[in-house]
Parts: C-alpha cells; structure tokens; sequence
C-alpha cells in the first residue's frame, strides 16, 4: 500500500500484520480522490477541508488527503496494534503538525463531543461487520460535525444495506469488488 497522489506520492504505508484490519485498497481509495475531486454533485475543494477520518485504521484515506493539500486530518482509532501502525504512518511522512489522533471507541459516551472542528470531509471506514452505522450518523448529524456543503463518505461491504438517517441523501454509490463506497450529504 502506498500514497497515490501529492507532495507523498509514492511513500509506502505499513499495514498490519494480523487480519483483523482491512486497509482500504489503492484502487478504491484512487476512484474516492477522483469523484471528490471531479464530480459536479460535490461543491468541495480538498485543499481547503479539514478531514475526519472514522476507524481511521492504518491511516490510508487520511494520510492521502493530507499529500492532496488538505488542511488537517483527525484520525479515529482504538485498535491498539493498528494505533502504533497509525502512529509510525504519520511519523513517516512528518504530518504531525497538520493531524489530530483519538485513540477512543466511536460508540462511547461523548466520543466525538470533543471535537472542536467541523468538517467537509468524513470518511467512515468500520469493519464490515459493524451494525451501528445508522446511530453513528445521527450522532454526527446531533453534533453538526459536517459542514453544509461537506460529503460523507462510507466504505461498506457491498451486500450491506445500511439504513441512513432522513437528514442525508445519497449522491453516488459505486461497486468495488467486494466492497462500495456511498457518498452522502446532508438535505
């Protein structure tokens, strides 16, 4: 795995070891970069966003929006083992002054509430096991964490028919292999 794109381009990521991570793959992550960056449903510019970056694991998405020019990334990850990996990430291509990391569970009380920043961008990577999307997105929605014209993007198993709250219309849904990629934005 490595950086597509950008001031990084071409710096390897590490991945773990173990196969309890699903890093994002290169080809999902480079048709991600091309629909924000070029689709007329999206009023965004990465070089002015600050990202979220939601079970952030090795930190592929966020590290990638960073070499693209964007503002800032905050990480969400409390998987210890992926942490370190997360953590060596950052380190490898010195972006410690423009990222944040919480090594805190999503789904805890007040999680998120510490967050100072609203975004144009958050990225939701759970494991494709995880039910509780639809909570998550209500919490974002309750804590006004993305900006009017901002996107939410969701990586999914593509057999997964998540419910989304009534406050976000889905723009574009794309097929990767065994996986999807849904975009949203707020109504």
């Amino acid at each position: 795995m490595r950086i597509i794109s950008g001031q990084f381009k071409g710096k390897k990521i590490q991945e773990p070891k173990d196969k309890l991570t699903r890093p994002l793959k290169d080809l999902t992550k480079e048709s991600i970069f091309n629909i924000l960056n070029h689709s007329n449903l999206l009023n965004l510019d990465l070089k002015k966003s600050n990202v979220l970056d939601l079970f952030s694991g090795v930190g592929s998405f966020g590290l990638e929006c960073i070499s693209r020019g964007a503002l800032s990334v905050t990480f969400f990850e409390n998987y210890p083992n992926v942490v370190k990996i997360l953590k060596s990430n950052i380190l490898n291509v010195n972006a410690q002054k423009k990222v944040s990391l919480y090594e805190n569970n999503l789904f805890a009380e007040n999680s998120l509430g510490k967050l100072k920043s609203k975004f144009e961008i958050i990225f939701i990577d759970p494991p494709f096991r995880e039910r509780k999307i639809y909570d998550l997105l209500t919490k974002i929605c309750k804590l006004k964490l993305l900006k009017k014209n901002g996107v939410l993007v969701i990586h999914r198993h593509k057999k997964e028919n998540d419910q989304f709250p009534e406050t976000f219309k889905i723009i574009k849904e794309k097929n990767y292999g065994i996986s999807k990629i849904i975009f949203l934005v707020i109504v």
